[in-house]
């Protein structure tokens, strides 16, 4: 049924760099719930593979020195869901990744593997784009981070080189405290669906709750990669709370997103909806955050 040349199960992070280095052919599989189809289908047949599944190293959630929330990546979306500290800090990520798939999806998939096969429609990628993610990669040269904007090169492609392992997904405290988020996901079906278009948006408030000190949004499926609306961002930045304000920001994301015609859904209609999720998920992010938006206030 699965057409796999050998399986070497690494024991630790270092172990696992070392048989990618070794089997520089091989491929990485965590949950297999994305590598196992692909192999059974035959667009993987015959590979390689260097399990990291049994790391119990790059689990769990925590808290750094600095208090960044560091997310391993073999984290499963359940426990992500239900971890008290993503519960506290970023709910709106627990709430993102409880939209992928089953349940059976989501206690085997991983954070890691939804952003390391990088697609677009990635439930997690959006969200962790409007947070600032940072992306902690392991490889024979050490230990390196970099943004989650720059860790998507191209669809399908992210910037892991040869023998490196995405060991952790970070979010820095900055970008999390006194903020508040919200996720829409459209699609087709309301459960087991890929989006057709994801939309991510936090907000941090004025102590006053009437003005927007910073606000970010990501989108899904608006582009090759997920991406964020930086136009519509600086839009709404040091704006009062109000309806023109979130009419504005949600016009603005059409100078960024970048959608095309597929069979899911056309150009246009995603560009339609970009604009009503981005409104609804700021209004719902200011709610959230303690604001109201007022009519009246311009």
């Amino acid at each position: 049924m699965y057409d796999i040349k050998a399986l070497y199960e690494a024991k630790s992070v270092k172990d696992a760099v070392r048989l990618l280095v070794e089997h520089p052919e091989a491929l990485v599989i965590a949950g297999g719930s994305d590598v196992l189809i692909k192999i059974r289908e035959g667009k993987l047949a015959g590979r390689e593979l260097v399990s990291i599944y049994g790391i119990d190293e790059m689990r769990g959630v925590s808290y750094e020195a600095d208090g960044s929330i560091r997310i391993g990546s073999l984290t499963s979306f359940s426990h992500i869901t239900n971890d008290p500290i993503i519960q506290k800090h970023i709910r709106v990520l627990g709430e993102a990744v409880d939209m992928v798939g089953g349940p059976q999806i989501r206690n085997i998939g991983t954070i890691g593997g939804n952003t390391c096969n990088g697609v677009t429609s990635a439930d997690s990628a959006s969200t962790l784009h409007a947070w600032d993610a940072v992306v902690e990669i392991t490889g024979p040269e050490g230990v390196r981070q970099i943004p989650i904007e720059k860790f998507y090169i191209r669809a399908g492609v992210v910037d892991l080189h040869q023998g490196e392992v995405q060991t952790a997904i970070i979010i820095p405290k900055p970008a999390y405290e006194g903020y508040f988020g919200h996720y829409i996901k459209y699609a087709m079906r309301n459960a087991m669906d890929i989006a057709t278009l994801g939309c991510s948006v936090n907000v941090k408030l004025s102590e006053d709750k009437t003005v927007i000190q910073d606000v970010r949004i990501a989108y899904g499926v608006a582009g090759p990669v997920p991406l964020r609306a930086v136009s519509a961002e600086k839009e709404a930045k040091g704006k009062p709370v109000c309806e023109k304000t979130v009419k504005d920001f949600a016009q603005a994301i059409l100078e960024d997103i970048r959608p095309r015609d597929s069979w899911r859904a056309s150009k246009a209609f995603r560009q339609h909806i970009a604009v009503v999720l981005a409104e609804r998920a700021l209004r719902e992010s200011i709610r959230l955050a303690g604001g109201e938006c007022d009519e009246q206030t311009v």
